[in-house]
């Protein structure tokens, strides 16, 4: 089962892709979609819809995990990155991709047990759990690949392994 990891931002959405059997785990792809801060929203969001389709057409995700928005301290900020997190999840519904959404507290809690952990803490988990020395240099993409494998230890995993062993024994 294919995962889509996605970190939503305006500037920057970190994106992961990892391959699941119920037990192992390997990250397959991973990388950015990056918008030029003196283009106009709309254009950025445009952009941001093209690259993700794209990316939901290349790879074929089974299912998304996407960080939620729960809090924000800079006000200036939220607004773009929610009309982002808006546009990625259009094109995820327009192909049918099952979302599941972590607060980064969650993911947190998740992946090290402390909901209040710091990034190093997070990234050595992360390491950890696809058993490599290296990550991407890109904050925003590890970010990515982090709630991703938060999906692979939630609850629903059991019924979304489920669902993808069933349409691959239809085919």
């Amino acid at each position: 089962m294919k995962i889509l990891g996605i970190d939503p931002g305006m500037a920057i959405v970190g994106y992961s892709i990892l391959d699941f059997n119920g037990k192992d785990l390997a990250l397959l792809h991973s990388g950015s979609i990056q918008t030029a801060k003196n283009t106009r929203e709309p254009a950025r969001l445009l952009e941001i819809f093209n690259d993700m389709t794209t990316i939901v057409e290349k790879f074929r995700p089974d299912v998304c995990s996407i960080e939620k928005l729960f809090f924000f301290r800079n006000r200036t900020t939220v607004m773009p990155v929610a009309h982002a997190r808006g546009v990625i999840l259009t094109v995820l519904e327009s192909h049918n991709i099952p979302v599941y959404e972590y607060t980064p507290m969650e993911v947190k809690q998740i992946l090290t047990g402390y909901g209040r952990a710091d990034k190093k803490e997070v990234e050595q988990m992360v390491k950890f759990a696809l058993q490599t020395d290296s990550l991407p240099k890109l904050d925003d993409t590890v970010d990515s690949i982090a709630i991703a494998i938060s999906h692979t230890r939630s609850v629903d995993i059991m019924k979304d392994l489920q669902r993808f062993e069933l349409s691959v024994q239809k085919c």
